[in-house]
């Protein structure tokens, strides 16, 4: 018990530090007229500040450390898991993240070519395989169990660059971003504590005390005043990373039981709480291909162009994209533990997934020929 009010008690610290901090990061960006600019491709129709997400990696550093230094001096260490894996795993977290906070200052102050981001965010996803982290199993997720190391590394490599990139690119609407991104935390918390893996849970409910004061002045903020700011490269970039932390820990399987006889896939369980921003960037890369585009170039062909398209206002968009998503992770968690099998469950959720943006392009086609 003294865990949970422990992790209850960093959870509290995050959400004071960073109603602390954005407002004089407000101050410093308004002086200093570091804003994001409108343009064609952006929704907003004003210069926005754009360094809300410089505040996320020192509050997450700074309260998880030194809740996990109360733990120790409080004598509730070692884990069950307390070992020095862990320990690494941390310390090339902590690496990785430093290495894409300086990028993402960077791009929201000057700008940084997506070659040089993409660059860096391959080298912090090598952190994870440093650090004993990998996909080896895929739990019969396509009649696939366990896979050789060799097809793991590169593969948990992809994934992490993948997940940076599909929280960095949903985010483009008020609040999508960070509400997405706390649902899945809270989740992965959850899935944490019940494992008793008490530091990651820590660190998942510290996440979501940051996004709290964040998402207030992102979402209900009032920009005449100067109470909107955005999260930037700087914060999508630290969200997507620490994500990608998690569902790979989460899926790699380090247990004793045969994994035919687990229920559900970890992978699939892990993935279903970022659905919908993995399936668009795949749909949006996979009609840029098609069309002979540049893979990484920035449009306006996201989910949530797609509802603005159909008239939906900013908010309409941002609440019905999240009930979308809680509909697919809430399918999805439900029946691999019914038993279901997990290729089918991972099928219905694609075929889903394309059916409703097939039926979003007939909608906005129509509206379009009125």
């Amino acid at each position: 018990m003294a865990n949970m009010y422990l992790i209850i008690a960093a959870f509290i610290t995050a959400i004071v530090l960073g109603r602390i901090i954005i407002p004089n990061i407000l101050i410093i960006s308004l002086r200093k007229r570091l804003f994001d600019a409108p343009d064609a491709r952006k929704i907003h129709k004003r210069p926005i500040p754009r360094l809300g997400g410089v505040t996320f990696f020192p509050v997450i550093l700074c309260t998880t450390c030194f809740f996990t230094a109360l733990r120790i001096l409080l004598g509730y260490l070692p884990d069950p898991q307390f070992t020095v894996t862990m320990v690494t795993e941390l310390l090339f977290l902590i690496a990785g993240l430093t290495l894409l906070y300086v990028v993402g200052i960077a791009d929201d102050l000057m700008g940084v070519r997506y070659r040089k981001k993409f660059f860096v965010q391959i080298i912090s996803a090598a952190f994870f395989p440093l650090a004993g982290l990998y996909i080896n199993n895929f739990y019969g997720l396509f009649g696939i169990y366990e896979i050789p190391t060799f097809v793991g590394i590169p593969l948990t490599m992809l994934l992490a660059v993948f997940i940076t990139n599909a929280i960095n690119l949903i985010d483009g609407i008020d609040g999508l971003a960070s509400s997405l991104s706390m649902v899945a935390l809270t989740i992965l918390g959850v899935i944490f504590i019940h494992n008793q893996q008490w530091i990651y849970a820590l660190l998942a409910f510290v996440c979501v005390g940051i996004l709290i004061p964040f998402f207030s002045y992102n979402v209900f903020g009032n920009a005449d005043r100067g109470r909107k700011i955005f999260m930037g490269d700087t914060g999508s970039l630290t969200l997507g990373y620490i994500l990608s932390f998690f569902v790979i820990k989460y899926s790699m399987y380090t247990g004793s039981i045969p994994t035919e006889e687990i229920l559900g896939s970890p992978l699939l369980v892990s993935f279903s709480v970022l659905l919908v921003p993995s399936l668009d960037v795949v749909r949006v890369v996979l009609r840029r291909a098609r069309n002979g585009k540049a893979l990484f170039l920035p449009d306006k062909t996201h989910i949530h162009h797609k509802f603005l398209d159909m008239g939906f206002s900013p908010r309409q968009a941002l609440i019905t994209i999240q009930l979308m998503s809680a509909s697919l992770c809430a399918f999805t968690l439900v029946t691999v533990h019914s038993g279901w099998n997990n290729t089918l469950v991972f099928v219905i959720d694609v075929v889903v997934w394309t059916g409703l943006n097939l039926w979003f392009d007939v909608v906005i086609k129509n509206r379009m020929n009125k």
